[in-house]
Parts: structure tokens; C-alpha cells; sequence
């Protein structure tokens, strides 16, 4: 009996401590003004193959939360099996009727076929940003490819761009904000999951760039040429679970 009773108490610390952070979503919200007067929620991270937050409650998310655009920043699959999982998150996030923008993340070039996947993007109509820059209502939105694949082109990423209005970047990977030679008011990205183990030394194991080495890796800072904003993401990478890390979504207030 005792010997149960332990094993019970053993796996309800471990679904405590590992596996509730990927179920118990939470909701950041940044505010840093500059001057769009807009809410943008960010969804970074899906890796739908390991994610335990359901599509509905997902949308009823959104929906409480009322964003006037969606940016979604990169890593949705790998796995070409789950395709069909990521088309029926990406169309329920189409349906709430927001406008819709995205980048690709390093998982998503792992596909054998890419295509198949910005193909899925084409058709709930979520326009795919890669380096390259569109006019959103009365701010310029620009959408840096993947940098830790080598994909990041900045001067395209850049070309035509109108400085007199507030620029916003979305990216995967923030380690690129030490690449990036132009002003701008806000980026998001994600990449680093706020270490998802959150255990001394995991990015000496596991190296993410020279942000994560110095201790950057979640949150809002300020760099050289603007405040950037790293998400912890919503899904899991590698092992499905997480340590003192929530699964997340932001809001933010510009």
C-alpha cells in the first residue's frame, strides 16, 4: 500500500511540475505605447506535434481578448504527418475574423516540403512574411525570416520602407536584433521558450545564440535599435514538457 501510495504521489508531482505548465495557458500582457492605439496578440511556437492547449480554447481566447491583428512567429511543425493539425489550428485562428500575419521559425524548414505548409498560410488567408515589409493600416509591418537557418535577409526585410511611420518587426529568432542596422519601435519573436526547463545552465546544454548567453531569453528589452519582446511560446520543443515555464500567449498594447 504505501509503495502505491508513493507512486501516486510521485506522478501527481510530476504532472504538477511538468506537464500542468503545458496545459495552464497563460495570458501576458505588455503595454509600451507607440502610438498605434492597436492590440496585437501574439501566438509564437505552436509546434502543434506536442501541444496540449486545445484549438477551441484557443478561440475562445482570442475572442475574450479581441485583438485587432494576430502575428503568429514561427515554429508550427516538422513533422509532415501533422499538417492536418496545423491547418485545423491555423483556420480556427483565421475564423475569429482578425487579420492575420505570420513568419516562419527554424522547425518549419525542417519540413521535406515547405510548400505544403505556406500552402495551409495561402488558404485560411494568413499572409506569410518573408523578409520582406507591408503597409498595416498606419504602420509599417516587416517579417524577418528565420535567422538561426540562415534565412534572414535584413536590407530586403527593409527595402521601401517608410520611416515615417512606426515600425513593427515579427521574427522567430531574437538573436537577429543583433543583425538588424535599422531603427524600429517594436519586435516580437519567440525561439527560446523562457528556457522551457527552467533549470540553471540549460543554454550551456543546449546553446540558442548569444541572447541566451548573455541571460536574454523571455520578455521585453531594449536594444541598440529598438524594444524587443522574446515570447515563451505556447507549445514544446524536444521533450513535452516544462519546468517552472507556462505555456503563453501575449497581448500587446501599442
Amino acid at each position: 500500500m504505501a509503495i502505491i501510495l508513493t507512486l501516486a504521489v510521485s506522478a501527481l508531482l510530476l504532472y504538477l511540475l511538468f506537464i500542468l505548465p503545458t496545459q495552464w495557458l497563460k495570458i501576458e500582457t505588455v503595454t509600451h505605447p507607440i502610438g498605434l492605439g492597436k492590440r496585437i496578440l501574439q501566438i509564437s511556437d505552436l509546434h502543434v506535434d506536442r501541444l496540449r492547449i486545445g484549438a477551441e480554447s484557443l478561440r475562445k481566447t482570442i475572442e475574450d481578448i479581441k485583438p485587432d491583428y494576430i502575428f503568429l512567429t514561427g515554429d508550427y511543425t516538422y513533422k509532415e504527418s501533422y499538417l492536418p493539425r496545423t491547418g485545423h489550428y491555423l483556420k480556427m485562428i483565421a475564423d475569429c475574423g482578425v487579420p492575420v500575419f505570420a513568419v516562419l521559425g527554424n522547425h518549419d524548414y525542417e519540413l521535406p516540403r515547405l510548400k505544403r505548409l505556406l500552402e495551409l498560410f495561402h488558404a485560411y488567408g494568413i499572409r506569410v512574411l518573408r523578409n520582406e515589409n507591408v503597409t498595416v493600416d498606419d504602420f509599417q509591418l516587416v517579417g524577418i525570416d528565420d535567422d538561426c537557418t540562415h534565412r534572414s535577409r535584413i536590407a530586403p526585410s527593409f527595402e521601401g520602407i517608410d520611416s515615417g511611420k512606426p515600425i513593427v518587426i515579427i521574427t522567430h529568432d531574437p538573436n537577429v536584433v543583433l543583425k538588424i542596422n535599422h531603427s524600429y519601435d517594436y519586435l516580437m519573436a519567440g525561439h527560446l521558450h523562457g528556457k522551457q526547463l527552467n533549470v540553471p545552465f540549460f543554454f550551456a546544454f543546449k546553446p540558442k545564440g548569444p541572447l541566451s548567453a548573455k541571460g536574454i531569453y523571455k520578455g521585453l528589452h531594449t536594444g541598440q535599435n529598438g524594444t524587443f519582446y522574446i515570447s515563451k511560446g505556447i507549445g514544446q520543443a524536444g521533450v513535452n514538457a516544462r519546468f517552472m515555464v507556462r505555456s503563453e500567449i501575449t497581448i500587446h498594447d501599442l
